[in-house]
């Protein structure tokens, strides 16, 4: 009891709260009268309750209401059987109807799109003078840099939202433009990270080596340390953006996290799961240095291992993109090797991950210009019929956002050394540099 009444102080103060937050004053005559049309409602929308306790109703409906879901929790609030009698449901269910009244449609052509690859935990060891240290200062993002960001962007008012929410897909295929409601001064953007298969060319480079489950059955990292110790915990971009919004969770729009875009080569999550492992055959030299150095390697253990863990992320509000199975250069190649490489990516990579309908192009190369996708170009017409509606590409510019009754096209910026270094005054929307960037880092960053 004493959990709840924390709870509901917390939800009671910021419902209270005016300016930037958007909530409005809540008075005692507001809330008579909300209560009222609380009570005049339930018995409409009255469910048989699920088993929860009281407090872990409460809690959920806690974090649905800090998540701008506002009907989901009132929903879940009122198919309880005691709800009318339970006062801190009642109070709850209040507060959101109140609170939805103060939110506003955001703009769905201003939100912005940004991305990173893995991020970096030793810097001493990435940026150690070798043939990879150059490529790695360019595109990634040291652990440190990405915490910063995520902090200011929070404090700038910043939500995660998803593709999804901003077009949907109809029966017939067609798209239809969303509504993000969010409180007046609330920024939503979308989050992505690129090929999070934590590759054997990485290895004892200072980074992750694998997404885990820890004993608690959340995502984690497992991580080698310099001495060879397997440490598990939050040294990448999934478990740091989880534990954020677990102290924030306003900082997430109806749950949402972020987007993996996941090519399968080398396999996913850090499990080597691509059938080239299992059948020995057309092995790069790299994977036969793995298989090699691994003798008791099971590959049906490393998929359930990846399964799970790909399941716990759904769970948790990530959402997974194919990125071509082999990192393929989409503008290049024809619409037959985009069509094989598909292929291979629903083969090995979709059983883990699910289905998607969302592609992110590598290299930020894309299949059309500017002006959008044509129904004669072949492979936009592969990629439509293959059950893909979402479409990103790589673009500097704060806003690249298509809708169409086909497809939703955005673009996305790159959160790395080589945009901090050379266009710092491109990021100023989301940080000031000079206060997220790791003096570890070597300078000049290379040239691409």
């Amino acid at each position: 009891m004493k959990k709840r009444a924390l709870i509901l102080t917390a939800v009671l103060t910021a419902a209270a709260l005016t300016g930037g937050s958007g909530y409005l004053p809540v008075t005692d005559g507001i809330r008579a009268k909300m209560i009222q049309n609380v009570y005049a409602d339930a018995e409409d929308s009255k469910e048989s309750a699920d088993t929860e306790t009281s407090d872990s109703v409460l809690d959920q409906a806690t974090i649905m209401y800090q998540q701008y879901n506002y009907d989901e929790a009132i929903k879940l609030l009122k198919k309880q059987d005691d709800f009318t009698k339970n006062k801190d449901y009642m109070d709850l269910a209040a507060k959101c109807q109140i609170a939805k009244k103060s939110l506003v449609e955001y703009p769905l052509e201003k939100i912005t799109h940004v991305f990173f690859h893995t991020l970096i935990e030793d810097t001493s060891r990435a940026f150690d003078g070798d043939s990879k240290s150059g490529n790695y200062n360019q595109v990634m993002t040291t652990v440190s840099e990405f915490n910063k960001i995520i902090q200011i962007m929070y404090d700038k008012g910043y939500v995660l939202v998803s593709p999804h929410d901003m077009a949907t897909v109809n029966k017939d295929g067609t798209m239809s433009r969303g509504k993000i409601m969010v409180p007046e001064g609330k920024i939503p953007f979308v989050l992505s990270q690129d090929d999070v298969s934590y590759y054997h060319y990485m290895d004892g480079d200072g980074c992750a080596s694998k997404l885990v489950l820890d004993e608690n059955g959340e995502v984690k990292n497992e991580y080698v340390d310099a001495d060879g110790n397997v440490l598990v915990g939050d040294y990448d971009l999934v478990p740091l953006l989880d534990s954020f919004i677990k102290e924030h969770p306003d900082f997430s729009y109806h749950g949402r996290k972020g987007i993996l875009a996941m090519t399968g080569y080398n396999g996913v999550l850090g499990y080597r799961t691509d059938s080239a492992y299992k059948t020995g055959e057309n092995l790069q030299d790299d994977q036969k240095k793995f298989l090699e150095d691994h003798p008791d390697f099971d590959y049906d253990q490393d998929v359930k291992d990846a399964t799970k863990v790909a399941d716990a992320m759904k769970a948790e509000g990530w959402e997974f993109a194919s990125h071509t199975w082999g990192h393929m250069n989409a503008t290049e190649r024809s619409a037959e090797d985009l069509k094989t490489d598909d292929e291979k990516w629903k083969a090995n990579v979709a059983p883990i991950l699910g289905d998607t309908d969302m592609i992110i192009f590598a290299f930020g190369a894309d299949i059309g210009d500017w002006e959008g996708y044509s129904s004669d170009n072949p492979k936009f017409q592969y990629y439509k019929s293959a059950g893909y509606d979402y479409f990103c590409n790589v673009d500097s510019s704060q806003y690249f956002v298509q809708i169409t009754d086909q497809y939703f096209r955005q673009g996305r910026r790159n959160l790395d050394g080589y945009r901090m270094y050379y266009n710092p005054d491109m990021l100023s929307d989301l940080f000031d540099v000079s206060e997220v960037w790791d003096s570890s880092r070597p300078t000049p960053v290379p040239e691409m």
